[in-house]
């Protein structure tokens, strides 16, 4: 799925690098709550990629962190089932329509696919270990409850409810508390749906105004790119004040190993991988990389991952697809759609409070709109719109027959051009990188480790006094972190100023920045209403270094 694969976000993650020195660190219990007692409310959405594979075992291992409430079978305009009846789809620049093919009954779909609940049986075999590591994961039996079917017929089909968009709906109608955070790691007719058939229920209602509104506070999608057009024709023409919010930073994607800096290199690599994530038990069996000998379709002719030894020419004379270049045996394959739910995580930088502030994920540019990779949408449609996808035709029709092109065309990533990354947004944009797969590697580790004292866990930090504080310009701001480590390791310290989830456009100058205790002074020049953040950071020396944080946001007055 070529421009779906070619969605990748950049390092543009800002703020400055300090040297770190060693603390030791204050010894906590073993299972110390994590800051964050209430946990964000997640259903995810995915189509069968081979990314969104690797991407829902990462997410697997950081359900203690969040609440799933949904794991949704979706289509997009790259994976579609097709409806038994022998009806076929076409619809212009589409992935299929590059390789010459279709009409086609169904895209890219497997009759049996069951990728999810095949992560989560194998989530079901670690379970005793990943509990013993931290008990707030849920039991393999709440998972699998959480299993759904959404719209996979076809691309952008959002005309008829579905299990999983009956399970987003009730989510959307509830009465609990905060928002529901809905990935949407392929297309968005599931979720179209589910608010179509909200509309359909209570529009001739009294309640519906209100109804309208409680669904606009709730509901937020962080989406991995419209890929079926429903959020462009649907969602945002219709349901304005729902919240999308579309990060951008660090590249999990395919191809990440092409751009990433040269200190971020190794997690990318044979090595790396093998030894982290596909050697650590039935999780690591399951996740997809390079020359693995598997495809997630049979016969997919965009599917040559699993091949090694072949030349890009080579892989074209098979008749495949091949827009980039072949990748050494057991090296990263891909994780594309991680940032639609790494920002929800326990990790301390409570990024998923506030879409500017910033992750592990990524984050959001105010007013800023990430551009469509995946072709141009289909036409506004009314709030009412029957949600039948385009380009259908019954078995046997030809009225969208078409004249298949005389060379495939393909896509070679590697001459893609990528826009220079400031060397202050490329530092900090490594250190999170490294962070986050680290503490993968750890939880891939927990869940093949039975003991605790055989694994590393990660340093808890908390601030002592508010995370929130408002100082006027010329004032100085005290601050101070507390720090434990329940493996009782040594811990390093550091804090920075995160200038990007700020908006004072100037720095600040930190005193004993590696330190417990800090403090700086409110610049002159900063205006009422501007925020700096700063962050405070902890890294354990296990194995492997684990990084925890605490954000204090600062207002001007």
């Amino acid at each position: 799925m070529c421009t779906k694969r070619a969605h990748l976000m950049w390092n543009c993650i800002c703020s400055w690098t300090l040297a770190l020195v060693p603390l030791i660190a204050i010894a906590g219990p073993a299972h110390q709550r994590k800051s964050e007692s209430v946990k964000p409310r997640v259903v995810i959405t995915a189509d069968p990629e081979l990314d969104d594979n690797n991407t829902i075992i990462r997410a697997i291992l950081y359900s203690s962190d969040v609440r799933f409430e949904g794991l949704v079978y979706v289509s997009s305009q790259f994976h579609w089932r097709g409806d038994d009846k022998g009806t076929t789809q076409y619809i212009a620049d589409r992935e299929y329509s590059r390789l010459g093919l279709c009409p086609c009954k169904s895209w890219r779909f497997s009759p049996d696919e069951r990728f999810i609940d095949d992560i989560v049986d194998a989530y079901a075999k670690v379970y005793p270990n990943l509990k013993l590591h931290d008990p707030g994961y849920p039991s393999p039996a709440v998972l699998k409850s959480k299993i759904k079917w959404g719209n996979v017929d076809f691309d952008g089909d959002y005309s008829k409810d579905t299990d999983g968009s009956n399970l987003i709906k009730s989510l959307l109608l509830d009465d609990e508390p905060g928002p529901l955070y809905v990935t949407a790691q392929g297309g968005e007719s599931t979720i179209a749906r589910a608010l179509r058939s909200i509309y359909s229920q209570y529009e001739k209602t009294p309640q519906w105004k209100a109804i309208r509104e409680k669904v606009s506070r709730k509901l937020i999608i962080i989406p991995s790119g419209d890929q079926d057009g429903t959020e462009a024709s649907y969602i945002r023409p219709n349901w304005p004040d729902v919240r999308l919010y579309e990060f951008s930073g660090i590249n999990f994607g395919y191809g990440a190993q092409l751009m990433a800096a040269s200190e971020d290199k190794k997690y990318f690599s044979p090595e790396w991988t093998q030894n982290n994530i596909s050697s650590r038990g039935p999780l690591g069996a399951l996740y997809r990389v390079w020359g693995d000998g598997k495809q997630m379709v049979k016969g997919d002719p965009t599917d040559y991952f699993g091949l090694s030894g072949y030349t890009s020419d080579q892989l074209k004379q098979k008749g495949y697809m091949v827009w980039m270049p072949p990748q050494s045996k057991g090296s990263f394959l891909g994780e594309g759609d991680t940032p639609t739910f790494l920002n929800l995580i326990a990790n301390g930088l409570r990024a998923y409070e506030n879409p500017q502030w910033g992750g592990w994920g990524g984050w959001m540019h105010p007013g800023v709109r990430m551009p469509s990779l995946f072709g141009p949408p289909p036409p506004v449609a009314p709030i009412d719109a029957s949600g039948i996808a385009r380009g259908l035709a019954p078995a046997g029709s030809d009225a969208n027959k078409v004249s298949a092109p005389k060379e495939r065309q393909s896509i070679d990533f590697s001459s893609f051009h990528f826009p220079p990354v400031p060397p202050r947004t490329a530092a900090i944009a490594a250190r999170f990188l490294a962070a986050a797969e680290n503490d993968l590697a750890a939880r891939m580790l927990w869940s093949v480790t039975p003991r605790f004292s055989d694994a590393n866990h990660p340093p808890v930090v908390t601030i002592k006094g508010p995370r929130a504080v408002m100082a006027a310009p010329g004032t100085t701001v005290q601050l101070e972190g507390e720090i434990s480590d329940p493996d009782h390791n040594e811990v390093s310290v550091r804090w920075w100023q995160y200038n990007d989830a700020g908006t004072y456009p100037g720095d600040i100058l930190l005193a004993n920045p590696t330190t417990l205790k800090t403090a700086f002074r409110t610049p002159d020049d900063a205006k009422p209403g501007q925020t700096i953040d700063v962050v405070l950071e902890a890294t354990d020396n296990g194995t492997p270094a684990l990084t925890r944080y605490q954000r204090v946001v600062i207002t001007v007055h």
